[in-house]
């Protein structure tokens, strides 16, 4: 049943990935949140209408074009700035990748004008709704907290990494290596000795695309060799490394423009052979 435009709705899960306790997206009316805590941060987006909220007794604005992040531990609240309400899409996020040590600059500075970071928000969210995707979200995610560490802390001075092809050579050996378990963008780093955005970087550098999109080309590769050898889909979608048959669809199709299903037919000789044993019938 579709929903009335002046209808509640809220839709929240858990995804696969470190760092995330929560996906929320709601669209209130005339909902007003109570004075509140999280002991995880808020990072919000506005989709549609605007938020009124008082943080640490300081009244706020939550407004469109720009990102709010809210720290643990400190009072907050929330009610629509329209009659119409608001939309919104919220990440709260473990203090295991933004420290709590950054809260004054938070409780100083909500909202983050920052269109760039917006983006990839969104962008992070629109992965986080796919099942599987969860590699392509976890380096979508250290991307945002490369930027909100810009917003809220000090710059650090530079340390050095590993040389961008040196270090793109051997995440590529480890994607091969691990292409049907996989791994987290946050394990990566730990094995390469190497901050996880430079390792998207220095790949995307190297090889022209970004770990993830090599990662889903490999177990795509590797569904095709399975397909023709005749298993299932669904088999195949397992056997490759994917969440389920229709994540394995929507790559395959993505990539060969046929479905798993479609894609495994006979070879054309024997085509042309049985071809030719019908015409031969009387």
């Amino acid at each position: 049943m579709a929903i009335r435009p002046d209808s509640p709705h809220v839709s929240a899960w858990r995804p696969p990935v470190p760092g995330i306790t929560e996906v929320f997206h709601a669209h209130f009316v005339d909902h007003a949140y109570p004075s509140h805590t999280h002991d995880v941060w808020t990072l919000l987006i506005v989709d549609d209408g605007a938020i009124r909220f008082d943080l640490d007794r300081h009244q706020h604005g939550a407004l469109r074009p720009s990102v709010t992040l809210l720290p643990p531990h400190v009072p907050h609240d929330g009610r629509s700035a329209t009659r119409h309400g608001f939309r919104k899409r919220v990440l709260y996020l473990d203090t295991s990748v933004l420290g709590a040590e950054v809260t004054g600059a938070a409780v100083d500075q909500p909202n983050l004008p920052d269109q760039p970071l917006r983006r990839r928000i969104h962008q992070l969210h629109q992965a986080l709704a796919r099942p599987g995707d969860g590699f392509e979200a976890d380096s979508r995610l250290a991307f945002i907290l490369e930027r909100l560490n810009l917003h809220l802390r000090r710059p650090a001075p530079a340390r050095g990494q590993p040389s961008a092809d040196g270090i793109a050579v051997r995440l590529r050996e480890l994607l091969d290596a691990r292409t049907t378990e996989g791994v987290t963008l946050r394990e990566a780093a730990e094995l390469l000795h190497a901050h996880p955005t430079h390792l998207v970087r220095a790949f995307t550098r190297t090889y022209g695309l970004p770990p993830h999109s090599y990662l889903t080309g490999r177990r795509i590769e590797l569904a095709r060799r399975l397909l023709l050898t005749g298993q299932r889909p669904a088999e195949v979608a397992a056997a490759a490394g994917f969440y389920d048959q229709s994540h394995l669809t929507r790559h395959f199709k993505r990539h060969l423009g046929v479905s798993p299903a479609r894609y495994p037919t006979l070879p054309a000789p024997r085509r042309a052979a049985v071809d030719d044993r019908r015409r031969q019938l009387p």
